[in-house]
């Protein structure tokens, strides 16, 4: 099953709690919160991967 990462913004403005990317593809083991923005505020440093 490809990989999940769920994703929060802290973003106290932003509307977008939470959200989550599932992967259709094999993405480079590098790859984390820090290569997103978020798609509601376009944030990019209010971004943080929620632990499970």
């Amino acid at each position: 099953m490809p990989a999940t990462l769920e994703v929060k913004c802290t973003n106290d403005d932003c509307e977008m709690d939470m959200f989550e990317m599932h992967y259709t593809y094999d993405m480079p083991d590098d790859v984390g919160v820090s290569d997103f923005q978020c798609p509601y505020c376009g944030g990019t440093d209010c971004l943080e991967a929620i632990e499970l």
